[in-house]
């Protein structure tokens, strides 16, 4: 299965980029307990992994898990492992994510979705830096350093009565926030051309972007951040593998609203708006170049119209085998994905036999 695409590091000449990676620098060093917040997609797993490779625990495991992919009556034996027999199913003892980051970093990420009964164990857990396994009839001391993250305002959980003031209090010692993607537009570029050299396929040339693309993609708001962007270059450069991208070259189909949006107010000369810098002479050279009367690729066509839920018929024909068997294979692979790779979750949700799964995925070799 292919690695997913993340930064090795927080990517960007912007100031704001540059703040966050003077402030990892200087927090790395501590064995303090880190609340990192900030939009969904900004990049909260890419700080933690940060911290953890610039901290004197470098050399212990690195264990994230996201409190909230994984259902609240397993999240206990996840966190805390469990003994043979402490319930249906435990044939085993299994040892959890704080036991395999001992000496090193555990990240709970989004942390403001983990229910209040969870919360209370959390809380005892730092205050004791020792964890009860379910089934167990002692105690297991741990050596971690803990940093949690969430896209939510635990201030509004708080009031809400939906998550503990004091776990607030016992998480937040250093806190740190990423900033949005919108706030650092300068960056864009950057993160364009590093995804591209991630994507590129074998034996071609990273996507490109031509400069009335370039503008466009700096003047949109990324709602989904860098997450976003990286899955709008996979795209781009899947179906586009290679080429120089020209905003008029793209279907409105594949892009974001909002730049589906922008592209056709610039086939109507609407430019100052997104280019409020330009002057009218400007904004009417950027319109003439923009020519919405190419047709589409019909292999293109062809890809969006499957991607829409719309198969269409090649005048060649197809192997109906293969292409269901792809599509199978691509239904497996996001929901292992969505699980974290739990197969018995993964089996609920397609609804299929954990035995039929299995053979499966060792069918696609996943």
């Amino acid at each position: 299965m292919a690695q997913p695409r993340v930064l090795a590091t927080f990517l960007g000449d912007s100031e704001a980029a540059l703040a966050i990676r003077s402030i990892i620098s200087l927090v790395a060093i501590s064995n303090s307990t880190v609340l990192i917040t900030g939009e969904s997609g900004t990049g909260k797993e890419v700080v933690a992994r940060s911290l953890h490779e610039k901290s004197p625990r470098a050399g212990g495991n690195f264990v994230p898990i996201n409190c909230a992919a994984i259902p609240r009556e397993l999240l206990e034996s996840e966190l805390f492992g469990h003994r043979k027999g402490a319930f249906t199913g435990a044939i085993t003892d299994r040892i959890g994510r704080f036991e395999l980051a001992h000496g090193g970093t555990i990240f709970l990420d989004e942390i403001g979705d983990m229910s209040l009964d969870m919360q209370v164990k959390l809380l005892r857990v730092l205050q004791e830096r020792s964890i009860d396994p379910v089934g167990g009839l002692r105690p297991v001391e741990v050596d971690v350093r803990v940093i949690a993250a969430t896209h939510r305002d635990l201030d509004e959980e708080i009031s809400a009565g939906r998550f503990r003031e004091d776990l607030y209090y016992r998480l937040n010692v250093l806190p740190l926030k990423t900033p949005a993607l919108r706030e650092r537009a300068s960056d864009v570029p950057l993160l364009l051309e590093h995804f591209a050299l991630q994507c590129v396929a074998a034996g071609k040339n990273p996507i490109s972007f031509a400069s009335d693309f370039l503008q466009a993609l700096q003047a949109y708001k990324w709602p989904g951040n860098v997450r976003e962007l990286s899955n709008l270059v996979d795209r781009f450069s899947t179906l586009f593998s290679g080429q120089r991208l020209e905003l008029h070259s793209v279907p409105a189909s594949l892009m974001p609203k909002g730049l589906a949006v922008l592209q056709s107010e610039l086939c109507t000369g609407e430019v100052k708006e997104h280019f409020p810098s330009q002057d009218a002479t400007e904004a009417s050279m950027l319109q003439e170049q923009f020519d919405f009367s190419h047709p589409v690729d019909a292999e293109i066509e062809h890809i969006i119209s499957l991607a829409q839920g719309m198969p269409k018929l090649p005048v060649e024909g197809l192997s109906l085998k293969k292409l269901l068997s792809d599509i199978e294979r691509d239904l497996i692979v996001q929901a292992l994905s969505r699980t974290d790779g739990n197969v018995s979750q993964t089996a609920r949700i397609l609804n299929l036999q954990r035995t039929t799964l299995i053979e499966k995925i060792n069918k696609f070799d996943l």
